[in-house]
């Protein structure tokens, strides 16, 4: 067997294993993010096509304009009977400092900060 391929089978295999040994759990964790109002794929887009959301990119320009940093993480919630529908992003601003921001998705405005180092 060719050395460069012995090297890439060395660091493939694990990777595979560690695929599928979590690969069971991805049921019981979209089950958690809907308990916890997070919003998948096709509801989001109904939500916009209802106009009950606004454009990612229209929000995220809003953010943009107050958060410096690069956004690591989004998640679009429904607030449950109240129907506010939230954006979470989670930014990573300079210094390493985490933020979360939520901003109202039906009008782009900021409604919290919070950071975290």
């Amino acid at each position: 067997m060719p050395r460069d391929l012995r090297k890439a089978r060395l660091w493939f295999t694990p990777l595979v294993a560690l695929v599928l040994a979590s690969a069971p759990g991805l049921p019981q964790a979209r089950e958690a993010g809907a308990r916890r109002g997070q919003v998948d794929h096709d509801g989001a887009l109904q939500a916009f096509e209802q106009g009950k959301v606004l454009r990612l990119e229209t929000v995220l320009s809003e953010i943009r304009k107050s958060v410096r940093g690069e956004v690591v993480g989004i998640a679009l919630t429904n607030g449950g009977e109240s129907g506010e529908w939230v954006y979470e992003f989670k930014i990573l601003a300079p210094g390493n400092l985490m933020v979360e921001v939520y901003a109202d998705a039906r009008t782009a405005a900021i409604l919290s900060p919070q950071g975290r180092r």
